[in-house]
Formats: structure tokens, sequence, C-alpha cells
């Protein structure tokens, strides 16, 4: 059992930063590989990034490769995503997932084999 909280979401101006959190606890959390999800208005949910518990493997998609970065701080049981140089195309309910398998220590995967979510945060980027 993983549960996840999201925050940091907002309204920002194209060009602008956000930093995304997502507070992860219960018992296996420490094991747990994150992912961050999107989805936007009319189109499907797609994964964005990924880190795996030991925060030695990351994923991103190509639309944010250098633009997100993703990290941790098990000592504090959060996960982020700092988000710079956003776009309009980045306008999305930004969703943080959890798992613990046998590949989370060492890996993650952006777009599936993640089973626990939390309730999503918006992120809004228009002029």
């Amino acid at each position: 059992q993983l549960q996840l909280v999201e925050s940091g979401g907002g309204l920002v101006q194209p060009g602008g930063s956000l930093r995304l959190s997502c507070q992860v606890s219960g018992s296996t959390s420490e094991s747990a590989a994150v992912g961050w999800f999107r989805q936007a208005p009319g189109k499907e949910r797609e994964g964005v990034s990924c880190i795996s518990s030991s925060g030695g493997s990351t994923n991103y998609r190509d639309s944010v490769k250098g633009r997100f970065t993703i990290s941790r701080d098990n000592a504090l049981n959060t996960v982020y995503l700092q988000m710079n140089d956003l776009k309009p195309e980045d306008t999305a309910v930004y969703y943080c997932t959890g798992e613990v398998a046998y590949w989370s220590e060492f890996a993650c995967h952006i777009n599936e084999g993640y089973t626990y979510w939390g309730q999503g945060t918006q992120v809004t980027v228009s002029s």
C-alpha cells in the first residue's frame, strides 16, 4: 500500500517554471519507483517522467527532455518534478504514481507499471 499526494500545480506563463512535489507514504514507500503522468483536455494520459526507488535511474518522454528534471529525497519521502521552460502544451492534470516491483529499485517505466495514484494537480501554462 502506497499513498501519494501531489502539490505545486498552478498557473504559469509560457517559459516559466514550476516544481511539483509528491509526498509518498506507506510501509513500502522507500522501495517504490515513482512516475509522473499527465492528462490534457481531450487527450490520453501520458507518462512524463519516472525515477527508481534508489534514484539511480530516471526517464523522460522526449517532449520534456532538457526541460524537466525528476529527483527524490527519501529522507523527506518526497519526489519532485522541476519543470522549466513550460509550454502551453504542458497544460494538464499531473498525477504522481508509484509501484513496488522487482524492477523498482534500479529501473522505472514512463508509461506503465504503476498501480498507486495520487489525486492529481492542475498545471496550466498560459499567457
